[in-house]
């Protein structure tokens, strides 16, 4: 269950994905509005996508491979989704009695490869409902295209995620969302790109093309779990492309002790750039928790985070629901 692990590039995945059981993907028809039964899913880019190549084969859903536990919390397998080219947001909306009016854009990891639909998408949603809080899975474009490094971040996510970011705030009114209470929530590579997005939201990685993107696509918090890329190699600092500019939103982030595909190292490293920025963070680091354990209840104290993170949230005020403030 590689994420972006330096040592398994892309031929592990190749030799994965030719293992694994391909099944169709059904694609979402937007709505005109959000049903409480039915997320509502929406193109980010009018038209044309910026910067897309085309050429990739049609989107599908791939089982993931099972791996071993040493690597992964979860080993069994679950639903991912490559081949994108549309980048979407699913938005799913929590029951209205518990609506706190905040929302947050879900990023899957999957290395920047693959999209973990199921366990970094769905499940944390359904988690967010259960807050009071809009869960909105970003689909952002992978694989990485062939002018994208294997070992670095791949760029064009984060048009997409500056992008679904000056969407949501730009809908907040027609979506019962408060525009100061738009966060993300990134795992593994995913992480990366929550971090990446928190603190790039001075300059537009594409060329705006219409209102929308007039719109600010800083976030208003970040929670980043088991995240990938953030350390520079083999130096005890920020990775190369990232940096903590005044204005950065709080952060909250969570990591195993023992993680192989992501070292803890990387949430540590960025820890503490973030408190030497003066940026609210706090981080939890899990002894003997290895990487994937996303959202799911287990025997293991790495699957309290979601109530340290719960608090966290309601610290910064962003559980409250509006009509009591």
């Amino acid at each position: 269950m590689t994420r972006f692990a330096p040592t398994l590039g892309p031929a592990f995945w190749r030799t994965r994905l030719l293992a694994s059981f391909l099944v169709p993907l059904a694609l979402c028809v937007a709505c005109p509005a959000i049903a409480a039964d039915k997320p509502l899913v929406v193109e980010l880019w009018p038209g044309k996508v910026p910067d897309e190549v085309g050429n990739i084969g049609a989107e599908k859903v791939v089982m993931s491979p099972e791996l071993d536990r040493k690597q992964v919390e979860v080993t069994e397998s679950t639903r991912m989704v490559t081949n994108v080219s549309k980048p979407t947001i699913t938005i799913y909306r929590p029951a209205k009695d518990k609506d706190a009016g905040s929302a947050a854009l879900i990023c899957p990891g999957g290395g920047y490869w693959n999209l973990y639909w199921e366990l970094e998408g769905e499940e944390v949603a359904a988690w967010l409902n259960s807050l009071g809080v809009t869960g909105i899975i970003l689909k952002y474009r992978v694989p990485r295209r062939p002018d994208e490094p294997k070992r670095q971040p791949a760029r064009r996510p984060q048009q997409d995620a500056q992008r679904a970011v000056s969407l949501v705030r730009s809908k907040a009114g027609e979506w019962g969302i408060d525009p100061k209470r738009i966060g993300m929530v990134g795992f593994s590579a995913g992480g990366h790109l929550a971090l990446a997005t928190a603190t790039g939201f001075e300059k537009r990685t594409y060329e705006p093309i219409d209102d929308i993107d007039k719109v600010s696509c800083r976030p208003d918090f970040a929670i980043l779990c088991y995240s990938g890329y953030l350390k520079a190699n083999d130096k005890d600092e920020l990775a190369p492309g990232l940096r903590i500019p005044a204005g950065t939103p709080p952060i909250f982030l969570a990591h195993g002790g023992d993680d192989i595909i992501s070292h803890p190292g990387h949430s540590v490293v960025a820890y503490l750039a973030l408190k030497q920025a003066g940026v609210p963070a706090e981080l939890h680091v899990y002894a003997t928790a290895a990487h994937d354990f996303g959202v799911r209840p287990s025997d293991h104290p790495c699957s309290t985070w979601t109530k340290s993170c719960a608090d966290w949230l309601q610290q910064q005020g962003l559980l409250k629901p509006l009509a009591s403030e």
